[in-house]
């Protein structure tokens, strides 16, 4: 239950090793490099060592332009990376080969070069529809857009807002003598498009007149020809535009068989960011760098002989007291632990003097979700799901533990379900009530419905014993650290309490109980001073019966989520059989058990987690923990076999 001893790592070298060092832990993917904050702090250091240029953001920049290149392929070329991607087995010489970078940095380049030349396509093609509809309601002027009059008259074309009345501005124009005259040319539900020829002697007060109706003057600089003309020549220019973005798009797409290596040459990128971003905490001048990190104990060994052999001088030393909050946490994993990573991290991981939870809480966890949800077709649809997904595609990190946890959540939830003649509800008695009119109920040792205060009994129960726990651990933990007294008036005392309260409720003895209660009363009156023994008796009194009654009525969720996922279920099966179709009933109990299970899939986790986080952790936990990151090729498309 512990977790992975650290030691801090301090390493001397020439500076011209850098590289083979940092190559060399990658490969070992097994130190941390930490900023060394006390030698930066030291003036006579700080001055003498000065940080390494680092390649990172190139690195990055370079990672990205793959990534764009890769979502360019998948776009164009119509491939489906699907729900998870499948990793393929590489050999580290296949993964690290110069001739499959280079090939994958061309396949790359030519990528990036056809999506420039398709965004300058499309903003063009932008510009284009734009002028293109632009000139749309001027179609029908028979006029050069260029002619502006005659040696007497002027042309302007304008538009006016949708509502306008043109009559009124023609009675108007003839009702003061104007020489001019209005076309409209178009309309639409917001303008009308209108063609004013007037005399020139006339053409201020023409546009005095104008002016109250938002005529507003258009120009179209630049273009020659009847607006038609300029049509026909837009769209000729816009049809060759859109063949050059299909062109582009075809020669993206065409660069779908280089998919595979963009996606090693992606994770190869990853890598050597990784690298470049660790060599930033590495301090040298010309002549030496220095650098310091963490190392599980266990790897000493191996990373050791790897330094002596590059001509390093190096030690090992355990974490001081001090150092102990930034000590980088690893948990200890196995099959049956492991999944419960992503419920430790969500919360917080451990601070590097505590336990390590998950091999504590994987017994509870599992057993508590499958008393939650309680039905052998959820488990076994759940079981399947995780099984299946982790076998064919075996996901990493978060997403692989989630689905680990859920094959073990599965199992739970079968198991629960067989003990409750469980399976989508009472699905398979209405099925059998409908095509054969007869009664079938699935054996069970008992149901949610029927002894429901047996099970909130047993919940309660399970509650108590995983309080226990909490309790004994902590217990243990005192007693090592050397808190005898802290161990007995705390844990010692309310365990007293507890079998006294069993004894009493069994009817064989009181004197435990009132061992236990005077231990409560005995521990504020030895620990605390002053008025503060009376204020402690009802203060550990009050805190501990309040706490502890919360804490253990809580665990009550395990029977609300049971009866209320069995009950939905039911419900809707009894929908489904009022018809009396066997092909109606399917598919409204089929579609309310799926959303009653992704409803307690979701909620049997929430509530789940928190029973672990808050009863059981509050116990003994303290977090605070930072996770160990060492420096290795954390891949995503590929795993790396050395």
């Amino acid at each position: 239950m512990a977790i992975v001893k650290m030691k801090k790592l301090h390493v001397i070298a020439m500076a011209d090793r850098r590289e083979a060092l940092l190559k060399g832990l990658l490969h070992l993917g097994c130190v941390e490099i930490s900023e060394p904050e006390e030698v930066l702090s030291d003036p006579q250091w700080a001055s003498l060592f000065q940080r390494g240029t680092s390649a990172l953001a190139r690195k990055k920049g370079e990672l990205s332009d793959v990534n764009t290149a890769l979502d360019a392929i998948r776009q164009y070329a119509g491939l489906k990376d699907g729900m998870f991607i499948k990793r393929h087995p590489i050999t580290e010489a296949e993964f690290l080969d110069a001739g499959a970078a280079e090939k994958a940095q061309a396949a790359c380049d030519a990528v990036r070069a056809q999506l420039g030349t398709l965004a300058q396509a499309q903003s063009e093609q932008g510009r284009l529809e734009s002028r293109i509809a632009a000139l749309t309601p001027w179609k029908d002027l028979d006029l050069p857009l260029e002619q502006s009059g005659t040696a007497h008259t002027v042309f302007r074309l304008g538009v006016c807002p949708g509502q306008t009345d043109t009559g009124a501005i023609r009675v108007q124009m003839e009702a003061e003598g104007l020489a001019a005259e209005l076309y409209e040319i178009s309309a639409d539900r917001l303008q009308k498009y209108l063609l004013v020829i007037v005399h020139r002697d006339d053409e201020e007060k023409t546009q005095e007149l104008l002016r109250p109706f938002g005529f507003s003057a258009v120009s179209f600089q630049g273009l020659t020809g009847t607006a038609a003309e300029n049509i026909r020549a837009l769209e000729q220019a816009l049809e060759a535009n859109r063949k050059s973005q299909a062109d582009a798009a075809a020669a993206i797409a065409a660069n779908g068989e280089n998919r595979d290596a963009l996606r090693v040459y992606a994770d190869r990128l990853r890598a050597e960011a990784a690298k470049e971003q660790s060599a930033e905490n590495i301090l040298s001048d010309e002549a030496v760098l220095y650098f310091q990190g963490w190392v599980p104990a266990e790897k000493e060994s191996a990373v050791g002989t790897f330094l002596t052999e590059n001509g390093c001088a190096w030690e090992t030393l355990d974490p001081t007291e001090e150092e102990i909050p930034d000590v980088p946490v690893q948990l200890k994993n196995n099959w049956l632990t492991k999944p419960l990573n992503m419920v430790t991290e969500m919360y917080s991981l451990p601070r590097y003097d505590n336990v390590d939870p998950n091999p504590l809480m994987a017994p509870f966890f599992i057993l508590f979700y499958g008393i939650m949800m309680a039905d052998m077709g959820y488990g076994l649809l759940m079981f399947l799901a995780g099984f299946l997904i982790s076998k064919k595609y075996a996901p990493k990190g978060t997403a692989g533990n989630l689905f680990g946890l859920m094959t073990l959540c599965g199992i739970s939830t079968f198991i629960m379900g067989a003990l409750t003649g469980g399976f989508f509800g009472d699905f398979l008695t209405q099925v059998v009530k409908l095509t054969t009119g007869g009664d079938f109920t699935l054996p069970a040792l008992f149901t949610p419905l029927d002894d429901t205060l047996m099970i909130l009994i047993g919940a309660m129960a399970l509650g108590m014993v995983q309080i226990i726990t909490g309790m004994a651990i902590s217990f243990v933990r005192k007693l090592k650290n050397g808190q005898v007294m802290d161990a007995v008036w705390e844990e010692l005392t309310w365990w007293v309490v507890f079998a006294g309260i069993g004894l009493m409720a069994a009817g064989m003895t009181s004197v435990v109980l009132y061992v236990g209660l005077a231990m409560v009363v005995l521990g504020p009156v030895l620990t605390n001073k002053g008025f503060g023994k009376i204020t402690g008796i009802f203060g550990s009194l009050y805190n501990h019966i309040t706490g502890y009654f919360g804490d253990i009525l809580s665990y009550s969720r395990l029977m609300a989520l049971m009866l209320a996922g069995s009950v939905i279920a039911q419900v809707f099966n009894t929908l489904g059989a009022i018809p009396g179709n066997i092909i109606v009933f399917l598919i409204i109990s089929l579609a309310g058990n799926a959303l009653n299970f992704a409803l307690n899939l979701l909620g049997c986790y929430v509530h789940d987690l928190r029973l672990q986080c808050l009863e059981y952790f509050g116990k003994f936990y303290e977090d605070g923990g930072k996770p160990f990151k060492p420096l290795m090729a954390d891949t995503k498309y590929v795993d790396i076999t050395k």
